[in-house]
């Protein structure tokens, strides 16, 4: 079998939150997908700074956690080119979704609520986030996560064929 050039791009990327790297032929299901993932994640917060006197960690916890239903959905329309194997689009999109979200956003969406909920009138507010105890160390994390995902995006722009400066 022949395979068209245009169609399929090989891919060498390295991947975030300790999954190593992965090199295949990425198809065009593939490269839509990738680019799909890459347009929700760099326009949110996620990789961009949350400077220390600005931006709400409610509304950055709510953005990331979004990305698991704008995932799902781009991996569902795709369907199973985009794979799931560690090789693979969707494979990718799923680990970093598990492996790198999903115990970031369990351990300060969780501890985040326990704050808003001790009846504070200021919820959601920058004054009130910043008389949170736990407030300098989310953000600390929330710094690493960020450069985690910029690493996913470098990876998205390179199998969607883009160039991704940072």
């Amino acid at each position: 079998m022949t395979r068209d050039p245009a169609v399929l791009k090989k891919v060498s990327v390295s991947l975030p939150f300790g999954l190593g790297s992965a090199e295949w032929e990425a198809d065009l299901t593939e490269r839509h997908a990738a680019w799909s993932l890459y347009v929700e994640l760099v326009t949110r917060i996620s990789v961009q700074p949350l400077e220390e006197d600005k931006g709400i960690l409610r509304e950055t916890l709510d953005s990331l956690y979004s990305l698991f239903e704008t995932t799902r959905e781009i991996l569902k329309e795709a369907g199973p080119d985009v794979g799931a194997s560690h090789n693979s689009v969707g494979g990718i999109a799923i680990a970093v979704l598990n492996q790198g979200l999903r115990p970031f956003l369990t351990k300060w969406h969780s501890r985040l609520q326990a704050w808003e909920t001790e009846g504070y009138d200021a919820q959601g507010s920058l004054e009130n986030e910043y008389q949170w105890v736990e407030e300098p160390e989310a953000r600390k994390e929330l710094e690493i996560l960020r450069g985690e995902l910029n690493q996913y995006a470098q990876a998205l722009a390179e199998i969607a064929g883009v160039d991704y400066s940072k």
